[in-house]
């Protein structure tokens, strides 16, 4: 283990970190709400620590390990939550301890949406802006952005995505270096956000609202600047853009990058994942509409269309933006709701759960599985794309779902025993690891009453959801730290 080599890319990286407050410092100067000094704060403690880890290894140049690499992504997300609930800590407004200030910035980073916070509508601008920003930085990820900013300091990346790249399948590169697929992949996220930012302006938005709205929108985190989250617009405008921007969200980014430099839709309709992530999407969102307009919830089927499309696309792509009490609709549909944040969006996007390839792949394991019983001696592959699938991958899959189950449970009993009742505890859990954010029962609308030691067993859910559970969970074995 290279542990020099870890640290000196830590330090590094929370003195890149500590930039990050400035922005949220110049909006509350602009609006001059008070929190400026919060914000200087941070940037100096921040980087201080950053500094007094990277001095004393400064010189070392040696090359990572993919071990290194899981240990770098694993202790920077932890350490990350914490470092940026700094300025939340020391703000005035909102007054949060230490634990919620840690909650909700591990909730931001790892876009979850979860929050701890009420009355979002008077908080200053410069703490609204600062949640929204920390959800879009986690959205593509910090890693990502660092592997694109190391090697001018003389530090290879690619080690380091690897370990933090969602997914089943991590070694495909979109051009020949590391460096180059990392920040062709935040142009277009920024390109997207910035044409979410200008769409939201455009249909209502104020420009303050409008930056925030796009920032948490496109990495699929929720955090909004209202506490009726976008139904505090009434837009249908809104609610549609909305729509739209979440799904391609939780779209593969590779393939907004592949359909953007050919100029053409094909790269999106050749991916199996991208259709099958289609279809479950306009699925559901017939169904819920339906049930909706049937119920007698709402009194038209345009009505029924535009409030369950939205809160179809928002839970199943992990955004957890609301336009209506979902957790209130009749009948199954809000379980049904929460059972789509597990199947989550395309490996490669911000969303979280637990991704469309690996339940496609699944999917047709079981149908190859089945006709294995007719046919016991043929050789019957899983295919994808027209390719067998390796064995290998299926092995990750199978691994990745029987972990996932495992942990699910321990995690919701857990939760029970520290006192949340059979409902909060098991929506509590599923939108921990999913990343979604709001649940059911105590909550439905935030974790304020949640007890302090849930909250920390959540937050730290939300990581080992956001990476994936592998990449936290390989520290436990004994294997990892043995030369």
């Amino acid at each position: 283990m290279n542990l020099p080599m870890v640290q000196r890319i830590l330090g590094l990286m929370l003195m890149i970190f500590s930039l990050t407050m400035l922005p949220p410092a110049l909006v509350a100067v602009f609006y001059h709400d008070g929190q400026l000094q919060a914000f200087i704060d941070a940037f100096m403690v921040i980087g201080a620590i950053g500094a007094v880890l990277w001095w004393p290894v400064r010189r070392v140049r040696r090359d990572l390990r993919l071990r290194d690499g899981f240990l770098v992504v694993a202790v920077f997300w932890v350490g990350l939550g914490i470092a940026g609930g700094t300025p939340l800590l020391i703000a005035t407004v909102p007054d949060l301890s230490f634990t919620d200030a840690v909650f909700e910035s591990i909730s931001g980073f790892t876009t979850t949406g979860a929050t701890v916070i009420v009355g979002l509508d008077s908080l200053p601008e410069s703490i609204l802006y600062y949640r929204a920003q920390i959800q879009w930085l986690g959205g593509m990820g910090f890693i990502v952005l660092a592997v694109a900013l190391l090697p001018v300091l003389g530090i290879g990346g690619m080690q380091l995505y690897k370990a933090e790249t969602p997914g089943p399948v991590k070694d495909e590169k979109l051009t020949p270096r590391i460096t180059q697929t990392a920040k062709a992949l935040w142009t277009i996220y920024v390109l997207l956000s910035a044409a979410c930012a200008v769409s939201y302006y455009l249909a209502g938005m104020s420009v303050f609202d409008a930056i925030c709205h796009a920032m948490t929108t496109l990495s699929t985190g929720g955090f909004s600047t209202h506490d009726e989250s976008v139904g505090y617009f009434d837009s249908y405008a809104i609610d549609m853009l909305a729509s739209l921007f979440m799904f391609a969200g939780g779209t593969n980014f590779a393939l907004h990058f592949l359909s953007f430099r050919r100029r053409s839709l094909s790269p999106f309709w050749r991916d199996p994942e991208f259709r099958a992530y289609l279809g479950i999407a306009v699925s559901l969102t017939l169904g819920v509409t339906a049930y909706l307009y049937l119920a007698g919830t709402y009194d038209s089927p345009a009505s029924a269309l535009r409030y369950g499309l939205f809160q179809t696309v928002s839970l199943q792509t992990s955004t957890g933006y609301g336009t209506a009490a979902f957790a209130t609709w009749p009948g199954a549909l809000p379980a049904m709701l929460m059972l789509t944040t597990f199947i989550g969006g395309s490996a490669g996007s911000t969303a979280g759960g637990i991704k469309v390839i690996r339940w496609l792949l699944v999917f047709r394991q079981g149908l190859v599985e089945l006709r294995r019983l007719v046919h016991p001696s043929a050789e019957l592959p899983v295919k994808l794309m027209g390719r067998a699938v390796p064995v290998r991958v299926l092995n990750a899959v199978a691994g990745f779902f029987a972990i996932y189950l495992v942990l699910f449970g321990f995690v919701m009993l857990l939760l029970m025993a520290l006192g949340l009742d059979q409902v909060s505890a098991w929506s509590a859990t599923a939108t921990s690891i999913n990343c979604l954010g709001p649940g059911l029962g105590m909550v439905a609308s935030n974790f304020a009453d949640v007890p302090a030691a849930a909250k920390w067993t959540c937050a730290i859910l939300m990581i080992v959801g956001r990476l994936e559970l592998f990449t936290l969970m390989i520290l436990l074995l004994p294997d990892f730290w043995r030369k």
